[in-house]
Formats: structure tokens, sequence, C-alpha cells
């Protein structure tokens, strides 16, 4: 059950008052977001003479603390609506929580049948489903997996946000160019029709305004410091990168990086020789454009890793020492 509720049954059986009146349920009501339901504040108006005498516990001590202090001090009826908002605020936002879509089975949508064996290959030093887990990947967010490549985490997404959700894949046009790439990426959107597929400019993604619940990108961040004629990459410029992938994040929106960890230095540089990036720039690059830096995880770390090696190198390719960031777009 809600803190809201709980707290507001706890009020209907305190000495707070004889009724608690619909009047200040719907008070309460504006204050936490929570809708008035007339049948429930039916319910707990009615006194009951016994609890009234007994106290009841709930997950949140200080807010049921608030509320014997503010009687004592004589508060009236019409201030609960006030100890109800600072509840949910000592809960963290619990209400929010409680409304938000649950956890998809992130085990089921490694295993679902379908994914190539090259790609599940992958998984055990990828470790989806601890990584989307960790991200906060939900049932029902439209999601974004940018420079797919392969559509790894696009397939795997794909059957993690069900129905209700949507997986768009990006890839630079610039990639899967030759006949035989390009038979692959038909391939893969011949496999998955629920999911989006989009052709993009290296050098100029775009996408509509607050687009996106969730992006992530794997081991490619780095390359918006990369350029290549062979590739026919030009320079591009990573601030204006990030700026359109904050407009195209809903506010409260998240956005995981996952990179190979590399040398301080110049960044176009270490990029060029390592594929490689620094940490600390992809913090800079994020949080300039208005992105909040909420958690860290060392789930992909490899002490091990020699930061001055090619990520390609056989003695480390695949065992790369790697941060995982989670940013957020601030409501």
């Amino acid at each position: 059950m809600p803190v809201f509720q709980l707290l507001m049954q706890r009020t209907a059986w305190s000495r707070f008052g004889r009724r608690f009146t619909h009047q200040s349920a719907k008070s309460a009501a504006s204050l936490t977001g929570v809708p008035h339901q007339p049948a429930f504040h039916a319910r707990i108006a009615v006194t009951h003479a016994s609890l009234a005498r007994k106290p009841l516990f709930i997950a949140a001590p200080q807010p049921y603390y608030l509320l014997n202090t503010l009687h004592k001090r004589g508060w009236r009826m019409q201030k609960i609506a006030w100890a109800a908002a600072l509840a949910v605020a000592c809960q963290g936002g619990s209400l929010a929580l409680a409304r938000s879509e649950p956890a998809p089975d992130f085990a089921a949508a490694v295993a679902k049948p379908g994914r190539p064996a090259e790609e599940i290959a992958l998984d055990e030093s990828r470790k989806p489903a601890e990584v989307l887990a960790f991200l906060g990947l939900k049932k029902g967010m439209k999601a974004a997996d940018i420079m797919t490549g392969s559509g790894y985490w696009a397939e795997i997404m794909g059957n993690a946000v069900g129905p209700k959700g949507k997986v768009t894949a990006f890839e630079p046009s610039q990639f899967y160019s030759t006949p035989e790439e390009q038979k692959k990426w038909a391939a893969l959107v011949a496999r998955r029709p629920d999911l989006r597929f989009v052709r993009y400019p290296f050098e100029a993604f775009s996408a509509p305004p607050n687009q996106f619940d969730f992006t992530i990108i794997n081991l490619s961040y780095h390359d918006l410091y990369w350029e290549s004629a062979k590739y026919h990459i030009p320079r591009s410029d990573p601030a204006a990168f990030v700026k359109a992938l904050y407009t195209a994040t809903k506010p409260g929106g998240i956005v995981g990086i996952i990179d190979h960890v590399g040398p301080t230095g110049d960044t176009r540089a270490v990029v060029e020789k390592l594929h490689r990036i620094d940490p600390a720039t992809v913090k800079g690059d994020f949080t300039a454009a208005g992105f909040v830096l909420e958690a860290q995880s060392p789930l992909l770390a490899n002490p091990a890793d020699d930061h001055t090696k090619l990520v390609f190198d056989p003695a480390i390719r695949g065992k790369t020492d790697r941060f995982m960031f989670r940013f957020r777009k601030p409501r």
C-alpha cells in the first residue's frame, strides 16, 4: 500500500479528529499528486475507536513522528496534507516509483530465442542483464540504441520493454555500406520488424525533442572524437551530439554510457591511437550539456587492462577495462 494511504489511515484513526473529511483528502491529493478517491476516503473517514488508541507502525518512522509532533502542537486537520506531502519526500518519491512500470525480466530478455550465436557469445563479457538493470530500463519505455552496430543492445532491449515500449536503433549511414555489410543490415532489419531502424550521417545525429526515456551508447561514444577518410567520417563535434541527445531525451530520461577506459591527454589523439577515452572527458561533455551523473558502476571494470593498448589488440579485445555511467536529464 502506498505510504500516502497508510498515513491517511493512521490519521483517520488517531486523535487528530473524529473524522477525516473529504476536503482534507482532496487537499492532500492536490499536494501529493495522488488522485482523490472518494470511495477509499469514505471508508477511512469512519473513526475506529479501538485503533485510535493503537499506533500503526509503517516503513517511514520520520513522517509518523512528524504527524505526532504536529498533533501535539495543535495543528488542525487541514494541515495533514502538508505532512503527507513531506512523508512522500522522506520516502524518496515512493509514490512515483509505485506508479512506474515494473523492471523487465532481463534474464528472459537475454535468453529469448532468435538472437544470433555470435551475439550470444558476447553476453559473458557484456553482462547485458546486469547492465540494463543498473541503467534502469523499464517496461513500456521508449528507448534508443545509438551506433547500434550489429543490433546487440537493440534486440535485447526490444525483448525487455514489452509491447507498450519501443526501441529505435540508430546507425550511421557511413557504416554497413558495402554489399556484404548491407546484407547483414538487411538481415537484422528483417529479423526484428518490431524495432525501428534509423540511418543518419555520423556527424549529424538528430531526433525529435523529448523522444526517449532511455538511451544506451555502448563502446562508441569515443568515436565522436575520431575521424577517418577511409570510412568517410569527418571531424565531428561531440558537444553538438550531446546537445542533440539532451533535446531528444525526455525530462527525467536516462542515458547510459559504456566505453573503454583511456589515459588522460589529448582526447582526439588518444582515440585515434587506442580507441579509448578518459572517463573524465565523458563526464565533462554530458554535464556541460545539462545531464546529471546519477551513478556509475564497476561492473565491467578490469584492473588488469593496460590502458595504453589498442582495444583491438588480441591480448585484450573483449576484456578491456570499461566504465559505465548513468546520466539523467533533470525534470
